[in-house]
């Protein structure tokens, strides 16, 4: 609809969603079994394909990547294990969905084990979901489906730490096709702002810019917070990543506008595929919290608003997953792309990196002055 009402000619709508979405995302079809899932499992079921011409002498390489977004299942009152396993229950069928629409490589969003209690700044009984990452209880869960539908799972956990003091992590953990744990990476980026009062209870990572290589391609994990920082995207992409998930946990009056931006600009930027997540619903605890930004007590972080979306590196993005329903999106996409578009657009080429570590490594010293030039006329 336009704005003096008359309806958008097929060629208006054409020519926005080329603005918006940049080339032409396919839908894709992703079987009867996936959809008759969806539609008794009350998810949505989403897939495209991103348009890619291929190469003449390269193979194509073909894979499907899987996000998943829900809601927590129970009330954050019932006891810890109860809440866990009802919300692995729903998983299971989402992560089961993916692989039965072809997903070959599967994120899940943020801390997806339970509530996002980082609001409330209290201890007990959170950190009851903290769990090994090598042999918690969702660890084991996803190495299983893991191995069943050969699926590589990306699983953001809390970690807890037992060799090193017992230590709490914000982690996200890498699980091979074959069921296998590859490995993990810890969040870097720990947000200080409104009731993300995550500090509370891990601080930044400690395992650097991993890239993990799997049978479908290198990826990497941006944990929510950050996809803030440029330069935190820009390492996993020199380390080699094709696709970089957002694992992310969010809200509406904080973030929203920002959401479908920086996902894409990282992927123009970086030259890889990237996975936004975000989980949907409002979680509420039992107690009333502030956090000394002047807003009366209250007991909820707001809405999560999933919308969870990929974006390519040619500068294009596939609809995203609503904002109040649980979901799973499959896109389809040729990693032959990440170097087409590298040598289109030479951004790694034109960069100036060892001018970028220079300035860098004068910023971080207590002498540094900033390069200012002063109109003398002032």
């Amino acid at each position: 609809m336009l704005k003096d009402g008359t309806e958008a000619s097929a060629s208006n709508v054409a020519h926005l969603k080329r603005i918006f979405y940049g080339s032409n995302n396919t839908d894709l079809e992703l079987g009867a079994e996936a959809t008759k899932m969806a539609e008794e499992g009350d998810f949505a079921l989403q897939g495209y394909k991103a348009a890619y011409v291929g190469d003449t002498t390269r193979d194509a390489r073909v894979v499907r990547i899987g996000l998943i977004q829900n809601h927590v299942v129970l009330p954050t009152t019932a006891p810890i294990k109860d809440q866990y396993k009802a919300i692995e229950a729903r998983v299971e069928k989402l992560i089961i969905a993916a692989a039965t629409a072809g997903a070959n490589v599967i994120c899940l969003q943020e801390a997806w084990t339970g509530p996002f209690f980082y609001c409330t700044r209290e201890k007990r009984p959170w950190l009851e979901f903290a769990e090994d990452a090598k042999e918690g209880p969702s660890v084991v869960f996803c190495r299983r489906l893991a191995r069943k539908y050969g699926v590589v799972i990306v699983s953001p956990i809390l970690e807890r730490d037992s060799a090193h003091g017992d230590t709490i992590w914000n982690t996200a953990v890498v699980i091979s096709h074959s069921g296998e744990v590859i490995g993990k990476h810890r969040k870097n980026h720990i947000p200080r702002v409104g009731d993300f009062n995550e500090s509370t209870y891990y601080f930044e990572g400690n395992t650097g810019h991993p890239v993990f290589e799997t049978k479908f391609g290198k990826i990497a994990i941006n944990i929510c917070y950050g996809r803030h920082h440029p330069l935190n995207w820009m390492m996993f992409g020199l380390n080699g990543a094709e696709i970089v998930f957002n694992p992310s946990a969010t809200v509406g009056g904080l973030s929203e506008p920002l959401w479908a931006i920086e996902g894409r600009n990282a992927s123009i930027a970086n030259t890889y595929f990237v996975g936004s997540i975000n989980r949907v619903g409002t979680e509420s605890f039992p107690n009333a919290f502030t956090s000394g930004d002047g807003q009366p007590a209250h007991t909820d972080f707001g809405q999560f608003y999933g919308s969870s979306y990929c974006a390519n590196p040619d500068g294009s993005r596939c609809p995203g997953l609503p904002r109040n329903r649980d979901g799973v999106l499959v896109h389809e996409v040729d990693l032959n792309m990440c170097r087409a578009v590298k040598d289109k657009w030479t951004l790694q080429m034109t960069a100036r990196y060892e001018m970028y570590a220079e300035g860098l490594a004068k910023y971080i010293t207590p002498e540094f002055q900033p390069q200012v030039i002063r109109d003398p006329s002032l």
